[in-house]
């Protein structure tokens, strides 16, 4: 029988000293280290959140507690939450993550709903391109069971997790195939959505925090961050059906840059809305009709 190593509220006081000490050495946010330290005992523990509060005089096994001290030393180094436990939430659905994938982020959540808010059919044909883990194409899907939704990555690494991401939320009207951009779409679509690559290559911010963990070619295109952009832009529209919807999510500081570059590809009703902090967020256009 494995001896007892330490009672739950013990345990994660010192793992949020010790990762507070280690944000503040990095000169990142400290405000999230109790909530760090919790995501990864409840990940041990195979434990809902309440049960940290629930029984905290519980005490861990010795496995439980080197499994623990484990993840506590990659969280100190850096490594994100997400990679370490190999899971992330979005959209009330649990996905499972890698290095070979973004971490969905809640700021994405607006992209999706503002795609479910669209006049589309009801037995809408749309996409999702750059897919990752499959996070938003998944939101959509099961949102609107009568979509049929495809989700697109130019690499295998990301179109595996993202199958595996729909079999494990029994997600049955979505498909992930590996392609660049609009290349393996046939019929014309009602809808494309995106969260492509638009952060600028000298961006400081790319070696800091999580960022630093994420796979490059999912973050950065071009010196000013638009080259995919451009090129989802000219490719999308012939894939559309007329009056179809192009949404494409991206940085505070491009909106107007987007919505020039949509123009120019024979978009209208062109639009940019903003998330919660009241920052451009996602650009909208229309094929016309």
């Amino acid at each position: 029988m494995n001896k007892p190593m330490g009672r739950i509220d013990q345990t994660l006081s010192e793992a949020t000293r010790r990762l507070t000490d280690s944000y503040a050495t990095r000169r990142e946010q400290s405000d999230t280290a109790r909530l760090d330290a919790e995501v990864l005992l409840c990940h041990v523990l195979d434990k809902p959140h309440s049960y940290l509060f629930t029984w905290p005089e519980r005490e861990l096994t010795r496995e439980q507690a080197e499994q623990f001290e484990s993840m506590l030393r990659q969280r100190i180094q850096g490594t994100p939450v997400a990679y370490i436990t190999g899971e992330k939430e979005f959209w009330s659905l649990k996905l499972k993550v890698s290095p070979s994938v973004l971490i969905p982020r809640p700021d994405t959540e607006l992209l999706v709903e503002l795609a479910l808010s669209m006049p589309v059919s009801d037995q809408a044909a749309v996409a999702d391109l750059g897919t990752g883990s499959g996070a938003i194409a998944l939101a959509m899907a099961v949102e609107r069971p009568q979509w049929q939704v495809i989700g697109v990555d130019r690499l295998p690494g990301p179109v595996a997790t993202a199958k595996k991401n729909a079999v494990l939320n029994q997600i049955g009207n979505v498909t992930f195939v590996e392609g660049d951009w609009c290349s393996p779409l046939a019929e014309p679509l009602d809808m494309i959505v995106s969260n492509p690559p638009y952060i600028r290559e000298d961006d400081k911010h790319l070696a800091q925090g999580d960022v630093q963990f994420e796979p490059r070619s999912a973050l950065t295109a071009g010196k000013d961050g638009l080259d995919d952009i451009h090129t989802i832009s000219q490719q999308a529209f012939a894939k559309l059906k007329p009056g179809g919807w192009l949404l494409l999510e991206h940085g505070y500081d491009q909106g107007r840059d987007i919505r020039l570059i949509l123009e120019s590809n024979g978009f209208t009703a062109v639009s940019t809305r903003q998330d919660l902090s009241d920052q451009d967020r996602v650009t909208l256009a229309q094929k016309p009709v």
